[in-house]
């Protein structure tokens, strides 16, 4: 089960796509009545519930792709299945909004990472929708931003223990990510495919390619999830590439920004990471979310492996007191 839930939550005062919903209850010229009272007047005197409010149609985007790979819009299933996830998506306004958010923070890092493995940059509307860029754990204990699971993340070299998880680290789990995306790209030959795989296993997308006797995702009948997978990338991408186009309104001022750090060279055990931090002016907690996959208070590290621990920058977090 993936973290992302698609929901249409239409609450509130919101406006998206130039399209109003009133339910706030406002002093309507002084005459008593709030704008909820008179929604409610208008539903049970016959009048169009327009009256109060609308929901529009969203116009389909002319041209999509993913990693330079075009989307059939012509095939009416295909047109229909993308409709769903930009009507979705746009219209879950809260969450859509918290992605712009933390995608500010999040994807200067997450590109740079995917440039140098040679990976498309669309890809990082992949962990958009695997985690909402959170460090999210599933029931199936898929964890980190690219909801890796325990075999799969020490298969590509990742240190899984009680004592670190480097399924939290961004850079590293966004690495191994990638090679296991170049390797589905050179299976099957298209990036698009090799993004099914992601949420359905590279065996998974083989057997139904064969099955099936086709040989490109839109023409696989596949089950719910993998077979809305990548048109919930399309869909992100459209709208968070357009944010106003889809009403979304704000300011660079708005938006979660970077903090910068320096990297602090530990090749040693560290009793007690409260301590540490402290040396560096911050405090436990702001240690730990620089550094989500350091799962304990300490380091054991009897090998005497080196890491590299972020501290953030000076300016950036009120003194420790």
């Amino acid at each position: 089960m993936k973290i992302l839930k698609n929901a249409l939550l239409v609450v509130g005062l919101i406006t998206v796509c130039g399209v109003s919903i009133n339910a706030v209850q406002q002093e309507d010229g002084g005459a008593g009545n709030t704008r909820e009272d008179k929604a409610t007047s208008n539903i049970t005197s016959g009048k169009s519930v327009a009256d109060s409010y609308r929901i529009e149609a969203l116009p389909m985007p002319e041209d999509l792709d993913f990693a330079g790979e075009g989307v059939p819009l012509e095939d009416p299933d295909v047109y229909e299945r993308m409709d769903r996830e930009l009507l979705v998506n746009t219209y879950w306004q809260s969450n859509a909004l918290l992605l712009m958010k933390r995608a500010n923070k999040y994807f200067p890092l997450i590109e740079k990472v995917l440039k140098e493995e040679g990976v498309p940059e669309d890809f990082k509307y992949l962990a958009v929708i695997e985690s909402g860029l959170t460090q999210a754990v599933s029931p199936a204990r898929a964890i980190g931003f690219w909801q890796i699971m325990e075999g799969t993340g020490k298969d590509y070299g990742l240190e899984i223990n009680d004592n670190v998880d480097e399924r939290y680290h961004i850079e590293k789990s966004t690495r191994v990510a990638s090679d296991y995306l170049k390797k589905a790209k050179e299976r099957f030959g298209s990036w698009t495919l090799a993004a099914a795989s992601y949420n359905a296993g590279q065996y998974g997308i083989d057997k139904q390619l064969e099955r099936q006797k086709v040989s490109d995702y839109y023409d696989l009948l596949l089950g719910e999830e993998t077979g809305r997978y990548v048109f919930r990338i399309l869909a992100l991408k459209e709208i968070m590439n357009h944010p106003e186009k889809y009403g979304f309104n704000f300011d660079e001022k708005d938006l979660y920004q970077p903090i910068a750090v320096k990297k602090v060279k530990v090749d040693t055990v560290v009793k007690d990471f409260p301590d540490f931090a402290e040396k560096f002016g911050i405090n436990y907690k702001i240690l730990k979310v620089h550094n989500p996959w350091l799962r304990d208070d300490h380091l054991k590290n009897a090998s005497r492996k080196t890491y590299y621990i972020d501290i953030p920058e000076e300016g950036y977090y009120p003194p420790v007191k």
